[in-house]
């Protein structure tokens, strides 16, 4: 049902055929997405499949043939195309699935033309617009990459890029093999699910990225640990000649070639040295170390009998070629295709071993020998072999001139490794930040949820009750005490739902800043006793008592009456809401004087259910209720009273500490607020 590709975008590859699996039928069970649903319940099943795949799928291509797939079958369409783009690679990443009805079809002979595709009316139709020629690019290119093995000819394509922090990190296309016109209600859909895709594409690149950087850490370690084993030689006891032999023979099978030589140098020109580096010297090239696969296995042929030959460097252009690019290597990947004819020393057999790595040792500007590697077939020499085999000629070289060379080498592998684990580590952490973006995108969209539920609840009571009162006034024959009843309950819906707009206006303009507090000096002492007096009826129907402790001598304070009396009144009926009955609700009131710190100091304490850490760091959230508190009210009382606290230039905190011997905790508000001098108030008592 599916297929998957790597290539480089822009390049136009033939694909091979889509694989047939045998259970499409019940597969596809697992997607009932229909597009005739509601367009928001579709986009809500749709992303939790999406989201399901990328909960239970590794982040591999075997996630995107799932996701084309269930794209695939919602939007009805004969096929699906997903393209992976990687920020940090060349590399895309495609899988496309197909509608089984066109599995069986033999494969279009028509060439794929995306000029032509374009040319014709509405055939591509992006769901993301305006589109920037880059987006369209990008679509054209994946198209072109992802769809040349497509059964039938394609006749209408709706594609969209999609973003990850900003950047294009894939394209979803949708496809038709007849004509079609996209409605807005497929476009509207492909757009709502294209940020929930782009997550799990952005992890399927992220997961590609780290294999790719593992493969390179392992194979890293391996030419490490080759370095190594030649270090040790280097300094062991050995004879030179059986060191080399060991570290031809290692090098070889490192890096899986056929053969592996080692070539001296015998200068017989002495004033080369004083000549132009680019001269080609008299010298005599002599092997000194042999070794094949074929005597690796048991078998031996001519080619076993090269040590001791010789040859002149005049004789070889391969040799020549690292005297005129002076201490570059010779690398050739298939001799037969050379464009520029080389004349070749007869031992190195270019026809038997046409893939050629010759590697100068050199120490201290002069070219001690070569080490050669041959492959029976065509070969690409990577960067990272072409490093391994000169690090291995370096260190070949310290040992026939000295052991300096050994550790500026090993410093340098040191440092490449470190680079390469410290980029690892970046990409961990990448990683994890990712995964750290989920989880806050996740909690945001409970935050919503949640805000809207206590909006909606908050709105939708008062409006009930008051609709219900206006209706029972309207029957015929009412009385006048059930309608003063009605009146009554009018008049208290009302009233809350205005004190529940004042109080989110309060809140709005004391988070702007807008408002300046207007001071006035307030007798602390007998304020309290005014509020709690007020609040002792309310205590009392729920079988609570207060208790006041404050100073004997009565205290002045600074302070902005109406928001004092909002703070301590929100304050005691939160207490009141959440207090044990039959228990006793403290409320102190102290004078400190601390390091030239003047302040006031109010604590209301009640005795009910402990406060978590966790619900502690909210608790003065708006809209923000303790998990499994099911108290009335709007969850704005602690925002507003933080608010209001802020406003004075004090500050408010809660402390829950568990009572020994029971499952109730004394819960503490304690706030603080500024005692400013007689100078610094804004209105004194004389105005």
């Amino acid at each position: 049902m599916g297929s998957l590709s790597k290539s480089v975008p822009g390049m136009k590859k033939r694909l091979s055929s889509p694989p047939q699996c045998p259970d499409d039928v019940d597969r596809l069970q697992s997607y009932p997405v229909k597009l005739m649903q509601h367009p928001q319940e579709t986009t809500y099943q749709l992303s939790e499949q999406i989201n399901q795949i990328v909960a239970t799928t590794p982040a591999t291509v075997l996630m995107l043939q799932e996701l084309s797939k269930l794209l695939g079958v919602a939007f009805q369409v004969d096929c699906c195309l997903i393209t992976v783009m990687s920020e940090a690679s060349s590399e895309v990443t495609s899988s496309n699935w197909c509608h089984e009805e066109y599995l069986g079809l033999p494969q279009s002979n028509e060439v794929f033309s995306m000029e032509q595709l374009l040319m014709e009316l509405n055939v591509v139709q992006c769901a993301a617009e305006p589109l920037n020629i880059e987006d369209i690019s990008t679509i054209q290119q994946s198209l072109e990459l992802g769809c040349q093995s497509l059964p039938l000819p394609i006749k209408a394509v709706l594609a969209i890029p999609t973003r990850f922090q900003g950047k294009n990190n894939g394209i979803i296309s949708l496809i038709k093999f007849q004509s079609h016109d996209w409605t807005k209600s497929e476009q509207q859909l492909l757009k709502s699910i294209e940020s929930v895709c782009a997550i799990a594409f952005s992890q399927v690149a992220q997961a590609q990225l780290i294999a790719t950087q593992q493969q390179h850490l392992q194979q890293s370690h391996q030419h490490q640990n080759l370095i190594k084993q030649l270090t040790i030689l280097s300094r062991s006891n050995l004879e030179l000649n059986q060191m080399l032999q060991l570290a031809i023979a290692s090098t070889a099978e490192s890096l899986q070639a056929d053969r592996g030589l080692f070539i001296t140098l015998k200068y017989t020109d002495p004033l080369f040295r004083t000549r132009s580096k680019k001269q080609i010297p008299n010298a005599k090239a002599t092997v000194i170390r042999q070794w094949t696969r074929d005597s690796q296995n048991g078998s031996s042929s001519a080619l076993d009998t090269l040590q001791d030959q010789s040859f002149a460097i005049s004789d070889c252009g391969l040799c020549q070629r690292v005297f005129i690019d002076f201490g570059k290597p010779v690398v050739i990947d298939d001799y037969t295709e050379q464009t520029e004819i080389l004349a070749v020393a007869p031992l190195f057999a270019v026809e038997q071993f046409p893939a050629v790595l010759l590697m100068p040792l050199e120490s201290q500007g002069k070219i001690l020998g070569f080490l050669v590697l041959q492959q029976t077939v065509a070969r690409n020499w990577q960067s990272a072999e072409l490093n391994l085999v000169e690090m291995v000629c370096a260190q070949v070289s310290n040992a026939i001139i000295q052991s300096q060379t050994l550790r500026q080498v090993q410093n340098l592998v040191d440092e490449r490794t470190a680079k390469l684990q410290s980029s690892l580590e970046l990409q961990a952490k990448l990683h994890e930040r990712t995964r750290q973006y989920v989880e806050q995108l996740r909690e945001l969209n409970e935050l919503k949820d949640e805000f809207l539920s206590n909006m909606s609840d908050r709105l939708r009571y008062p409006l009930t009750n008051m609709l219900m009162s206006i209706r029972n006034l309207r029957l015929p024959s009412i009385t006048p005490e059930r309608q003063n009843r009605y009146f009554d309950i009018l008049e208290q819906e009302c009233t809350k739902e205005i004190n529940l707009i004042n109080d989110l206006l309060t809140l709005q303009k004391l988070e702007s800043q807008q408002a300046t507090p207007q001071f006035e000096s307030i007798d602390l002492n007998r304020r309290i006793q005014d509020l709690a007096a007020s609040f002792a009826t309310k205590l009392a129907d729920k079988g609570l008592s207060i208790n006041l402790d404050l100073p004997e001598k009565s205290l002045k304070l600074q302070t902005e009456i109406e928001s004092f009396d909002r703070i301590l009144q929100e304050l005691l009926t939160n207490a009141c809401k959440y207090s044990e009955s039959e228990t006793i609700v403290d409320l102190e009131a102290a004078h400190q004087v601390n390091q030239s710190v003047d302040q006031v100091i109010i604590k209301v304490t009640n005795i009910g259910r402990g406060i978590s850490q966790q619900e502690a760091t909210y608790i003065f959230d708006k809209f923000r209720r303790g998990k499994g508190r099911w108290t009335p009210g709007t969850g704005l009382g602690l925002a507003l009273a933080k608010s209001l606290v802020q406003h004075l230039n004090g500050t408010i905190s809660v402390e829950s500490t568990q009572i020994a011997d029971s499952d109730l905790s004394k819960i503490c508000f304690t706030f603080t607020l500024p005692q400013f001098s007689d100078e610094s108030k804004t209105y004194s008592e004389s105005d």
